[in-house]
């Protein structure tokens, strides 16, 4: 499994590599120059701060790095580079019945696949965005890696599933036992509030291919 430092020790990797320091990377990717500081690393209370799937999606393009050539600064050169295929669902089918079983997870076939690191986690699969309700974020046929088996915290982007069949894209702002509380990733549309039972499923987005 992947631990915070190897992240972080990748990010460094690429940003050598490309001949930057780590705070040049994020400038050239557009993000705060202050984004990869080693004293940003560590929250003031303590907890780790990953890099969210944004900026990595952020350098990878300012840089013209492959996924797989990040993959390989997280392994090492002579390490390990697991990669499976695993299903990529329309946003529109990911509406229907049939794709999901009762649990939540990917099911059947039909679909496509796309070859992607493995996350350790069986179940995960890629959702292609369609519309603009996502957007500046995520936008018409950007993919997101979503991993059913990941924990949900406040501040995470998720893919949610009411059980009427509604599929969106939020931020998670507020969870409590019995309600859940999301943030519009665009601003023009509504913020939600759902209780527990009106949520098929929420899974957590590690990933984003812009």
């Amino acid at each position: 499994m992947l631990t915070h430092n190897d992240v972080w020790d990748a990010i460094d990797r690429l940003a050598k590599k490309y001949g930057m320091s780590a705070s040049g990377l994020a400038r050239r990717a557009g993000l705060d120059p202050t984004t990869f500081n080693k004293s940003k690393r560590i929250m003031p209370n303590g907890r780790q701060r990953w890099p969210s799937t944004e900026s990595v999606s952020k350098i990878l393009k300012a840089t013209g790095a492959s996924v797989e050539e990040f993959t390989v600064l997280l392994y090492g050169e002579d390490g390990p580079v697991p990669v499976r295929r695993i299903p990529l669902i329309g946003h529109a089918q990911a509406g229907d019945e049939g794709f999901f079983d009762d649990a939540g997870y990917p099911t059947g076939a039909g679909w496509d696949e796309v070859d992607f690191p493995d996350l350790g986690d069986a179940h995960a699969y890629a959702l292609e965005i369609s519309g603009d309700s996502m957007e500046p974020v995520y936008r018409d046929g950007d993919r997101i890696v979503v991993s059913p088996g990941a924990s949900v915290r406040r501040g995470d982007r998720v893919v949610v599933r009411t059980a009427a069949g509604e599929v969106m894209a939020k931020e998670v702002q507020r969870m409590t036992a019995s309600r859940v509380e999301l943030l519009s990733i665009n601003r023009a549309h509504d913020d939600r509030s759902l209780e527990r039972e009106e949520i098929e499923f929420i899974h957590r987005i590690v990933w984003a291919s812009q």
